[in-house]
């Protein structure tokens, strides 16, 4: 009787080093995290990456940190609100990443105390390898203090009895910027150059979808930009698609010799379409080898 216990314990033991050694489906993958202060930032910023690490089976998920609210021209509050969280969870569906609204009013949104908590909670929630925001220099309050707010998670995300609710990280995460055309008080600086073209019809086609900011012109639009005629409509999308596709292209250019450094001369004058990125210097440091590995595009 003692030998059938102990064989059925001896099992049942190893069943478990089986489950606790055996590899996680996701082992390997990588968990990356984009903050954008409206919805629709962090897809004209990062939908390329984005849709590209979600190809690979990579986690992939973007906040939007305010709700968008005054966004437009005609509309406003919560009907605005919930038809921009609408279009952005389309946007986002399309790129195969998870999409997040938080209920935070657009335009007054604040570096305080309780949501710098709030970006805490979801860096350590998602356990993020990668994250991804503005720079707090910008023309525009909430990019400048969703900026602010990331930055102050950089740290705060490994200290155990902050927020302690949520389990700190044991790796700080790589912290990079979006890309930007602000000078003062110092202009962007890319450390890695993405090339898009595989995915940049996915991402033109998302950002279709977010009609209410494009096709109608957002927070300075207005009724002359969506006419009553079909004719004229389409025309308006073609135009609307064009300028983001000449956007694009002209990130490919301006970004030609980082490019270059990661896809080599002999591939960069090849690619048409780039999203770069600048490392935060508050978060993990990583060396070129590690950004290969965080961003593994370069060897197709």
């Amino acid at each position: 009787m003692k030998r059938l216990l102990f064989l059925r314990l001896l099992a049942v033991v190893t069943v478990f080093l089986a489950v606790v050694t055996t590899a996680s489906p996701d082992e390997g993958t990588l968990r990356i995290i984009c903050f954008g202060a409206h919805p629709d930032d962090c897809e004209l910023a990062a939908g390329g990456v984005a849709a590209m690490w979600a190809a690979k089976g990579h986690h992939v998920k973007l906040v939007s940190v305010t709700s968008g609210d005054i966004g437009h021209w005609r509309e406003a509050g919560g009907p605005l609100a919930r038809r921009r969280k609408a279009e952005v969870e389309r946007a986002d569906q399309m790129l195969g990443v998870t999409s997040e609204v938080l209920d935070i009013h657009d335009g007054e949104l604040l570096p305080t105390l309780e949501n710098r908590r709030v970006i805490t909670r979801l860096i350590r929630e998602w356990k993020a390898d990668i994250v991804l925001g503005p720079r707090p220099n910008d023309y525009h309050p909430d990019h400048r203090y969703t900026g602010i707010l990331v930055q102050d998670a950089a740290y705060m995300v490994t200290v155990p009895f902050f927020c302690p609710d949520v389990p700190a990280l044991k790796s700080n995460p790589v912290f990079l910027y979006y890309s930007d055309r602000f000078e003062k008080p110092n202009p962007f600086h890319a450390d890695v150059a993405v090339a898009i073209d595989p995915v940049i019809q996915k991402k033109l086609d998302a950002l279709d979808a977010l009609e209410s900011q494009f096709y109608e012109g957002g927070a300075n639009g207005s009724a002359e930009l969506t006419p009553s005629e079909p004719e004229k409509q389409q025309e308006r999308r073609r135009q609307v698609r064009a300028g983001f596709d000449k956007r694009f292209q002209e990130a490919a250019g301006r970004f030609h010799s980082k490019l270059a450094d990661f896809y080599g001369p002999d591939k960069v004058d090849s690619i048409k379409y780039a999203e770069a990125f600048e490392i935060c210097e508050y978060g993990r440091q990583p060396e070129e080898s590690e950004l290969r590995k965080l961003f593994p595009f370069f060897d197709h």
